[in-house]
Protein backbone atom coordinates (compact mmCIF):
# COMPACT_ATOMS: atom_id res chain seq x y z
CA UNK A 1 0.00 0.00 0.00
CA UNK A 2 1.20 3.44 -0.72
CA UNK A 3 1.81 5.84 2.01
CA UNK A 4 -0.90 8.47 2.15
CA UNK A 5 -0.04 11.93 1.73
CA UNK A 6 -0.67 14.79 4.15
CA UNK A 7 -4.27 15.94 4.28
CA UNK A 8 -3.94 19.44 2.56
CA UNK A 9 -7.34 20.73 3.75
CA UNK A 10 -7.12 19.00 7.29
CA UNK A 11 -3.51 20.67 7.80
CA UNK A 12 -5.00 24.00 6.81
CA UNK A 13 -7.64 23.60 9.29
CA UNK A 14 -5.64 22.25 12.10
CA UNK A 15 -3.78 25.88 11.73
CA UNK A 16 -6.80 28.11 11.21
CA UNK A 17 -10.02 26.55 12.34
CA UNK A 18 -9.87 27.42 16.11
CA UNK A 19 -7.59 30.44 15.34
CA UNK A 20 -10.08 32.32 13.15
CA UNK A 21 -12.71 34.43 14.65
CA UNK A 22 -15.10 34.21 11.96
CA UNK A 23 -14.72 30.62 10.25
CA UNK A 24 -16.38 31.44 6.86
CA UNK A 25 -15.05 28.04 5.10
CA UNK A 26 -17.01 25.87 7.57
CA UNK A 27 -18.62 23.03 5.67
CA UNK A 28 -20.81 22.22 8.01
CA UNK A 29 -24.67 23.07 9.13
CA UNK A 30 -24.88 25.28 12.59
CA UNK A 31 -24.54 22.95 14.91
CA UNK A 32 -26.29 22.49 18.68
CA UNK A 33 -25.75 22.12 22.24
CA UNK A 34 -25.97 18.99 24.02
CA UNK A 35 -28.98 20.31 25.57
CA UNK A 36 -30.81 21.90 23.00
CA UNK A 37 -30.56 18.33 21.35
CA UNK A 38 -32.12 16.40 23.94
CA UNK A 39 -34.86 19.20 24.26
CA UNK A 40 -35.83 17.57 20.91
CA UNK A 41 -35.74 13.47 22.58
CA UNK A 42 -38.79 11.77 23.23
CA UNK A 43 -39.14 11.27 27.20
CA UNK A 44 -37.76 7.47 26.84
CA UNK A 45 -34.86 8.66 24.58
CA UNK A 46 -33.89 11.31 26.96
CA UNK A 47 -34.31 8.96 30.14
CA UNK A 48 -32.21 6.32 28.37
CA UNK A 49 -29.47 8.67 27.63
CA UNK A 50 -29.35 9.70 31.43
CA UNK A 51 -28.80 5.82 32.31
CA UNK A 52 -26.72 5.04 29.53
CA UNK A 53 -23.79 2.30 30.29
CA UNK A 54 -20.17 3.02 28.81
CA UNK A 55 -19.40 0.18 27.57
CA UNK A 56 -18.38 -1.09 24.80
CA UNK A 57 -21.20 -0.98 21.48
CA UNK A 58 -21.90 -3.47 18.86
CA UNK A 59 -19.67 -2.57 16.00
CA UNK A 60 -22.35 -2.54 13.18
CA UNK A 61 -23.80 0.30 15.08
CA UNK A 62 -26.76 0.20 17.72
CA UNK A 63 -29.77 -1.53 16.29
CA UNK A 64 -32.17 1.26 16.97
CA UNK A 65 -29.80 3.27 15.26
CA UNK A 66 -29.45 1.78 12.14
CA UNK A 67 -33.27 1.46 12.09
CA UNK A 68 -33.36 5.22 12.10
CA UNK A 69 -30.66 5.25 9.66
CA UNK A 70 -32.66 2.88 7.52
CA UNK A 71 -35.54 4.70 7.70
CA UNK A 72 -34.15 7.88 5.41
CA UNK A 73 -33.76 5.49 2.90
CA UNK A 74 -36.84 3.53 0.74
CA UNK A 75 -35.62 0.55 0.36
CA UNK A 76 -32.69 -0.05 3.07
CA UNK A 77 -33.10 -1.87 6.29
CA UNK A 78 -31.20 -1.88 9.60
CA UNK A 79 -29.53 -5.26 7.91
CA UNK A 80 -28.36 -3.04 5.15
CA UNK A 81 -26.81 -0.10 7.67
CA UNK A 82 -22.97 -0.12 9.28
CA UNK A 83 -22.18 2.83 11.34
CA UNK A 84 -18.48 4.34 11.63
CA UNK A 85 -16.75 6.76 13.50
CA UNK A 86 -17.69 9.60 11.15
CA UNK A 87 -17.76 9.70 7.44
CA UNK A 88 -13.91 9.08 7.02
CA UNK A 89 -13.48 5.74 8.52
CA UNK A 90 -16.55 4.63 6.27
CA UNK A 91 -14.68 5.87 2.80
CA UNK A 92 -11.38 4.53 3.78
CA UNK A 93 -13.16 1.16 4.88
CA UNK A 94 -15.31 1.10 2.16
CA UNK A 95 -11.87 1.39 -0.45
CA UNK A 96 -10.29 -0.88 1.51
CA UNK A 97 -12.24 -3.98 1.24
CA UNK A 98 -13.88 -2.99 -2.47
CA UNK A 99 -9.85 -2.87 -4.16
CA UNK A 100 -7.51 -4.49 -4.57
CA UNK A 101 -3.89 -3.59 -6.47
CA UNK A 102 -4.73 -4.16 -10.11
CA UNK A 103 -8.18 -2.87 -10.01
CA UNK A 104 -9.23 0.65 -11.54
CA UNK A 105 -10.91 3.95 -10.00
CA UNK A 106 -13.04 6.62 -11.66
CA UNK A 107 -13.53 9.59 -9.15
CA UNK A 108 -14.87 13.37 -10.19
CA UNK A 109 -12.48 16.31 -9.11
CA UNK A 110 -12.00 18.19 -7.62
CA UNK A 111 -13.02 16.09 -4.51
CA UNK A 112 -12.40 16.15 -0.60
CA UNK A 113 -9.10 14.70 -0.75
CA UNK A 114 -9.67 11.13 0.54
CA UNK A 115 -12.10 10.49 -2.49
CA UNK A 116 -8.74 9.99 -4.71
CA UNK A 117 -5.68 9.44 -2.35
CA UNK A 118 -7.35 6.58 -0.77
CA UNK A 119 -8.11 4.52 -3.56
CA UNK A 120 -4.68 5.88 -5.22
CA UNK A 121 -3.05 4.08 -2.44
CA UNK A 122 -4.37 1.04 -3.51
CA UNK A 123 -4.41 1.14 -6.99
CA UNK A 124 -4.69 3.16 -10.80
CA UNK A 125 -7.66 6.08 -10.39
CA UNK A 126 -8.68 8.07 -13.39
CA UNK A 127 -10.17 11.62 -12.24
CA UNK A 128 -12.79 12.99 -14.15
CA UNK A 129 -13.68 16.79 -13.93
CA UNK A 130 -16.41 18.44 -13.19
CA UNK A 131 -17.11 21.35 -15.83
CA UNK A 132 -17.54 24.82 -14.34
CA UNK A 133 -18.88 25.86 -18.16
CA UNK A 134 -21.52 23.11 -17.52
CA UNK A 135 -22.71 24.06 -14.43
CA UNK A 136 -20.35 21.63 -13.03
CA UNK A 137 -21.92 18.84 -14.32
CA UNK A 138 -20.31 15.95 -15.23
CA UNK A 139 -19.52 14.28 -18.28
CA UNK A 140 -21.13 10.59 -18.21
CA UNK A 141 -19.70 9.78 -21.69
CA UNK A 142 -16.54 11.02 -20.54
CA UNK A 143 -16.68 8.28 -17.51
CA UNK A 144 -18.10 5.79 -20.21
CA UNK A 145 -14.93 6.43 -22.44
CA UNK A 146 -12.35 6.15 -19.34
CA UNK A 147 -13.67 2.81 -18.11
CA UNK A 148 -10.90 -0.02 -18.40
CA UNK A 149 -11.67 -3.84 -18.47
CA UNK A 150 -10.50 -3.71 -14.61
CA UNK A 151 -12.61 -0.48 -13.17
CA UNK A 152 -13.69 -1.66 -9.88
CA UNK A 153 -15.46 1.45 -8.78
CA UNK A 154 -17.02 5.00 -9.42
CA UNK A 155 -16.93 7.56 -7.08
CA UNK A 156 -19.29 10.20 -7.14
CA UNK A 157 -20.40 13.08 -4.19
CA UNK A 158 -23.62 14.85 -4.67
CA UNK A 159 -24.62 17.15 -3.44
CA UNK A 160 -20.67 18.25 -4.03
CA UNK A 161 -17.90 19.52 -1.80
CA UNK A 162 -16.96 22.11 -2.91
CA UNK A 163 -19.01 23.45 -5.77
CA UNK A 164 -22.66 22.80 -4.08
CA UNK A 165 -23.43 21.27 -7.56
CA UNK A 166 -26.21 18.27 -7.54
CA UNK A 167 -25.94 16.46 -10.71
CA UNK A 168 -29.12 16.22 -12.94
CA UNK A 169 -31.52 13.49 -12.25
CA UNK A 170 -31.30 12.41 -15.95
CA UNK A 171 -27.24 12.36 -15.76
CA UNK A 172 -27.55 10.32 -12.46
CA UNK A 173 -29.81 7.44 -13.94
CA UNK A 174 -27.23 7.49 -16.93
CA UNK A 175 -24.10 6.83 -14.71
CA UNK A 176 -26.26 4.04 -12.60
CA UNK A 177 -27.26 2.35 -15.68
CA UNK A 178 -23.55 2.76 -17.01
CA UNK A 179 -21.94 0.81 -13.68
CA UNK A 180 -24.77 -1.47 -14.01
CA UNK A 181 -23.80 -2.39 -17.46
CA UNK A 182 -20.30 -3.07 -16.69
CA UNK A 183 -20.59 -4.20 -13.15
CA UNK A 184 -19.25 -1.35 -11.28
CA UNK A 185 -19.89 -0.54 -7.63
CA UNK A 186 -21.16 2.82 -7.18
CA UNK A 187 -19.78 4.51 -4.14
CA UNK A 188 -21.63 7.29 -3.58
CA UNK A 189 -20.75 10.43 -1.10
CA UNK A 190 -24.22 11.36 0.09
CA UNK A 191 -23.36 13.50 3.25
CA UNK A 192 -24.93 17.08 1.88
CA UNK A 193 -28.08 14.96 0.93
CA UNK A 194 -31.39 16.33 2.32
CA UNK A 195 -29.31 19.76 3.24
CA UNK A 196 -29.73 22.54 0.70
CA UNK A 197 -32.54 25.95 1.06
CA UNK A 198 -35.99 25.62 0.20
CA UNK A 199 -36.65 23.90 -3.18
CA UNK A 200 -33.54 21.96 -3.37
CA UNK A 201 -33.85 18.84 -5.31
CA UNK A 202 -32.10 15.93 -3.97
CA UNK A 203 -30.89 12.73 -5.91
CA UNK A 204 -32.34 9.24 -4.64
CA UNK A 205 -29.57 7.46 -2.63
CA UNK A 206 -27.57 5.42 -4.72
CA UNK A 207 -27.71 2.30 -2.37
CA UNK A 208 -31.87 2.93 -3.19
CA UNK A 209 -31.49 2.75 -6.68
CA UNK A 210 -28.58 0.21 -7.66
CA UNK A 211 -27.80 -2.81 -6.75
CA UNK A 212 -24.02 -2.19 -6.73
CA UNK A 213 -24.62 1.18 -5.26
CA UNK A 214 -22.80 2.13 -2.06
CA UNK A 215 -24.13 5.30 -0.14
CA UNK A 216 -22.32 7.03 2.68
CA UNK A 217 -24.15 9.43 5.03
CA UNK A 218 -23.00 10.85 8.41
CA UNK A 219 -24.36 13.37 11.23
CA UNK A 220 -21.91 16.01 10.86
CA UNK A 221 -23.07 17.96 7.83
CA UNK A 222 -26.54 18.21 7.10
CA UNK A 223 -27.60 17.62 10.82
CA UNK A 224 -24.81 20.43 12.06
CA UNK A 225 -23.64 17.51 14.46
CA UNK A 226 -19.93 16.51 13.80
CA UNK A 227 -18.99 16.45 17.15
CA UNK A 228 -20.96 12.92 17.50
CA UNK A 229 -18.60 11.04 14.79
CA UNK A 230 -21.13 8.93 13.42
CA UNK A 231 -21.65 8.09 10.11
CA UNK A 232 -23.05 5.14 8.29
CA UNK A 233 -22.71 3.03 4.83
CA UNK A 234 -26.22 1.82 3.35
CA UNK A 235 -25.99 -1.06 0.60
CA UNK A 236 -28.01 -3.62 -0.50
CA UNK A 237 -24.99 -6.31 -0.51
CA UNK A 238 -25.42 -7.80 2.84
CA UNK A 239 -21.76 -9.38 2.80
CA UNK A 240 -19.83 -6.64 1.22
CA UNK A 241 -21.07 -4.96 4.65
CA UNK A 242 -20.26 -8.19 6.55
CA UNK A 243 -16.12 -7.64 5.04
CA UNK A 244 -16.25 -4.10 5.91
CA UNK A 245 -17.90 -5.20 9.56
CA UNK A 246 -14.78 -7.33 9.84
CA UNK A 247 -12.12 -4.38 8.46
CA UNK A 248 -13.71 -2.16 11.30
CA UNK A 249 -12.71 -4.80 14.04
CA UNK A 250 -8.81 -3.22 13.01
CA UNK A 251 -9.73 0.70 13.24
CA UNK A 252 -12.55 2.27 15.67
CA UNK A 253 -14.06 -1.15 16.70
CA UNK A 254 -17.17 -0.08 17.78
CA UNK A 255 -18.48 3.67 18.16
CA UNK A 256 -19.72 5.60 21.46
CA UNK A 257 -22.27 5.01 22.74
CA UNK A 258 -23.64 8.50 23.83
CA UNK A 259 -22.68 9.16 20.53
CA UNK A 260 -24.95 6.81 18.65
CA UNK A 261 -27.61 7.67 21.38
CA UNK A 262 -27.67 11.31 20.64
CA UNK A 263 -27.70 10.20 16.89
CA UNK A 264 -30.81 8.65 17.31
CA UNK A 265 -32.35 11.55 18.93
CA UNK A 266 -31.36 13.59 15.98
CA UNK A 267 -32.40 11.58 13.57
CA UNK A 268 -35.68 11.01 14.73
CA UNK A 269 -35.94 15.03 15.34
CA UNK A 270 -34.64 15.01 11.75
CA UNK A 271 -37.79 17.21 10.10
CA UNK A 272 -37.32 19.67 12.86
CA UNK A 273 -33.44 20.39 12.54
CA UNK A 274 -33.74 19.95 8.91
CA UNK A 275 -36.08 22.36 8.45
CA UNK A 276 -33.99 24.28 10.98
CA UNK A 277 -31.48 24.44 8.56
CA UNK A 278 -33.21 25.00 5.94
CA UNK A 279 -34.76 28.44 7.01
CA UNK A 280 -30.63 29.53 7.86
CA UNK A 281 -29.89 28.62 4.42
CA UNK A 282 -32.30 30.61 2.61
CA UNK A 283 -31.47 33.54 4.78
CA UNK A 284 -27.65 32.73 4.34
CA UNK A 285 -27.76 32.35 0.62
CA UNK A 286 -30.19 36.01 -0.06
CA UNK A 287 -27.12 37.48 2.65
CA UNK A 288 -24.25 36.04 -0.01
CA UNK A 289 -26.60 37.16 -3.50
CA UNK A 290 -25.90 40.69 -2.05
CA UNK A 291 -22.37 40.68 -0.58
CA UNK A 292 -21.05 39.05 -3.99
CA UNK A 293 -23.67 41.45 -6.37
CA UNK A 294 -21.79 44.02 -4.37
CA UNK A 295 -18.43 43.09 -5.09
CA UNK A 296 -18.83 41.53 -8.46
CA UNK A 297 -15.51 43.51 -9.56
CA UNK A 298 -13.65 41.21 -7.14
CA UNK A 299 -15.83 38.00 -6.88
CA UNK A 300 -17.72 35.85 -9.76
CA UNK A 301 -20.45 34.20 -7.41
CA UNK A 302 -22.11 30.80 -8.79
CA UNK A 303 -25.16 29.93 -6.54
CA UNK A 304 -24.76 26.08 -5.43
CA UNK A 305 -27.80 23.52 -6.09
CA UNK A 306 -28.01 22.15 -2.58
CA UNK A 307 -25.70 21.36 0.56
CA UNK A 308 -24.07 24.29 2.48
CA UNK A 309 -21.07 25.47 1.02
CA UNK A 310 -20.19 27.43 -2.55
CA UNK A 311 -17.29 27.37 -4.54
CA UNK A 312 -17.11 31.32 -6.43
CA UNK A 313 -14.12 32.92 -8.03
CA UNK A 314 -11.58 35.31 -6.96
CA UNK A 315 -10.98 38.06 -9.19
CA UNK A 316 -8.11 39.73 -7.56
CA UNK A 317 -5.20 40.15 -9.47
CA UNK A 318 -2.67 38.86 -6.35
CA UNK A 319 -4.30 35.21 -7.07
CA UNK A 320 -6.78 34.01 -4.38
CA UNK A 321 -4.29 31.72 -2.14
CA UNK A 322 -2.50 35.71 -0.84
CA UNK A 323 -6.17 37.03 -0.36
CA UNK A 324 -7.15 34.43 1.09
CA UNK A 325 -3.66 33.90 3.61
CA UNK A 326 -3.60 37.90 4.17
CA UNK A 327 -7.55 37.78 5.28
CA UNK A 328 -7.15 35.27 8.02
CA UNK A 329 -3.85 36.95 8.97
CA UNK A 330 -5.48 40.29 9.06
CA UNK A 331 -8.92 40.61 9.58
CA UNK A 332 -9.58 37.29 11.13
CA UNK A 333 -11.78 35.72 8.56
CA UNK A 334 -11.01 32.37 7.01
CA UNK A 335 -12.08 30.96 3.67
CA UNK A 336 -10.51 27.38 2.01
CA UNK A 337 -8.32 28.62 -1.25
CA UNK A 338 -8.68 26.30 -4.43
CA UNK A 339 -5.03 25.04 -3.50
CA UNK A 340 -6.59 22.42 -1.15
CA UNK A 341 -8.46 21.13 -3.74
CA UNK A 342 -5.86 20.58 -6.17
CA UNK A 343 -5.91 17.13 -7.69
CA UNK A 344 -3.02 15.00 -9.57
CA UNK A 345 -5.30 13.23 -11.37
CA UNK A 346 -6.85 16.43 -13.29
CA UNK A 347 -6.25 20.00 -13.74
CA UNK A 348 -8.65 21.72 -11.18
CA UNK A 349 -9.39 25.36 -11.14
CA UNK A 350 -6.99 27.71 -9.15
CA UNK A 351 -9.01 30.62 -8.26
CA UNK A 352 -11.65 29.29 -6.62
CA UNK A 353 -12.23 29.38 -2.83
CA UNK A 354 -15.15 27.17 -0.64
CA UNK A 355 -17.30 29.31 1.33
CA UNK A 356 -19.73 28.10 4.06
CA UNK A 357 -23.21 29.46 4.70
CA UNK A 358 -24.60 26.75 7.25
CA UNK A 359 -24.29 28.67 10.08
CA UNK A 360 -25.46 31.62 12.38
CA UNK A 361 -22.47 33.83 12.27
CA UNK A 362 -22.50 34.46 8.58
CA UNK A 363 -23.71 37.78 8.42
CA UNK A 364 -20.98 39.12 10.89
CA UNK A 365 -18.54 37.47 9.17
CA UNK A 366 -19.58 38.64 6.06
CA UNK A 367 -19.71 42.27 7.43
CA UNK A 368 -15.79 42.43 8.46
CA UNK A 369 -14.99 40.67 5.17
CA UNK A 370 -16.70 43.29 3.08
CA UNK A 371 -14.67 45.49 5.32
CA UNK A 372 -11.80 44.31 4.60
CA UNK A 373 -12.32 44.09 0.71
CA UNK A 374 -13.17 47.71 0.97
CA UNK A 375 -9.80 48.40 2.33
CA UNK A 376 -8.07 46.92 -0.60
Amino acid sequence: MTALPDFRLETYFSRWEFRARYNLAASDAQSMTLSALLELAEPADRIAFESLSLGYTQTYGEPALRDAIAATYEQRQAADVLCFAGAEEGVYVAMRVLLEPGDHVIVVTPNYQSAETVPAAICAVTGIALDPDDDWSLDIDAVAAAIQPNTRLVSINFPHNPTGKILERERFDALVALCRQHGIWLFSDEVYRGLGASGSMHLPHAADVYECGVSLGVMSKAYGLPGLRIGWIACADRSLLQRMERYKHYTSICNAGPSEHLALIALKAGNIILERQRRLLDANLALLDTFFATWRDRFAWYRPDGGCIAYPRYLGSEGVDAFAASLVEEAGVLLLPATHYRSTLTPTPTDRFRIGFGRADLAEGLDVLSGYVGRM
